[in-house]
């Protein structure tokens, strides 16, 4: 930007944006903007083909993603640059070497700030920076429940899974779509507390290389390994599954949950492998297993209807399958409330 555009227009609020198509997403209409086609490229990574899951508000949100240029060489004598920043009726200021995002839910927009380095890492870009203000702007504008938990469905009916990260969520999550059970999301759930209907984005599976010792050699399996690798935080390093791409079933609507499933490292031995759970037990397990879910506002309402559904532990079979027989009966039976 010229001086002299630095002093009549300094947070660039005249520049001309890059409008993307709105989408229909979590219950949401989200339109993305964006200053660099490349940015528009990772949200329809994320969410473009997904089905249009339809709630109660359906609210008009606004997502900009601003690029800012590689930052200059740093000197010994002074700090990045500050770069003052607009978008999504949003005003910011940020050292240049930063990435960050900004969020309204008030005016249900939100501004997306990617440091130009950051495109080298497509993955962290996408899922760290536009798929965090997508799902956090989406869950705060409708009072939604949002739940680290995976979901599958059959018949408009979705049973949560829960646990820890490595509890075996995106294992199970695999089994079920393979056996052709709708699928809802592997990790990020967020429902609605006055109808408990549950939505998400079904886009991607992540999956461990030591989870494919189940599928052998099957097509399944190959077109997995054939998928590309991303890399955790944590190290871990997971085939990232494209759903959209693989004839498999993904949910059509939002689920109404039918159950809340808890999985477990204990083996089931020769007993069945799910086990109920007691009123008491769930909410101390639902407290411990939605940490950040049960600091919102829409937490209370969740808990008294989350109360009310059957609840069990998912203990470890001989094989997978086990499992899913075990999710694919609790989903086509009508359990009488609690």
């Amino acid at each position: 930007m010229a001086d002299a555009d630095l002093e009549s227009d300094p947070f660039g609020e005249r520049r001309r944006l890059l409008a993307a198509k709105p989408m229909a997403l979590l219950g949401a209409r989200i339109r993305f903007e964006s200053n660099d086609r490349r940015l528009l490229k990772l949200a329809d990574a994320a969410f473009a083909g997904l089905p249009p899951h339809r709630l109660q508000a359906a609210p008009d949100l606004r997502i900009v993603l601003q690029l800012i240029a590689e930052p200059r060489r740093r000197t010994r004598f002074e700090p990045p640059r500050t770069t003052m920043l607009s978008g999504a009726g949003l005003l910011a200021g940020a050292p240049e070497t930063s990435s960050f995002v900004a969020l309204s839910p008030a005016n249900g927009s939100a501004l997306v700030v990617v440091a130009e380095p950051m495109l080298r890492f497509p993955y962290h870009t996408r899922y760290e920076l536009i798929e965090f203000a997508v799902y956090t702007l989406a869950a705060r504008t409708q009072g939604l429940a949002a739940l680290h938990a995976a979901c599958v469905g059959k018949g408009g009916r979705g049973v949560l899974l829960m646990g820890p990260s490595g509890a075996g969520k995106s294992t199970a999550a695999l089994h079920c779509l393979l056996r052709g059970l709708d699928f809802l999301s592997e990790d990020a759930v967020f429902v609605e507390p006055s109808t408990m209907l549950a939505t998400g984005a079904p886009n991607f599976l992540h999956v461990r290389s030591d989870s494919l010792r189940w599928l052998g050699r099957t097509r399944a399996a190959t077109a997995i390994r054939r998928s590309p690798v991303i890399r955790r935080r944590s190290g871990v390093r997971k085939f990232e599954v494209d759903l959209r791409r693989g004839g498999f079933r993904l949910a059509r609507a939002p689920q109404e949950l039918a159950a809340l499933v808890f999985l477990s490292a204990r083996s089931a031995r020769n007993g069945p492998v799910l086990q109920p759970l007691e009123r008491a037990d769930v909410l101390a397990r639902l407290e411990l297993a939605q940490a950040y879910a049960a600091g919102q506002p829409e937490w209370p309402a969740f808990r008294r209807r989350a109360a009310a559904l059957a609840a069990f532990e998912l203990r470890r079979g001989k094989d997978p399958n086990e499992s899913v027989d075990a999710l694919e009966q609790l989903l086509s039976t009508r359990a009488p409330p609690r």
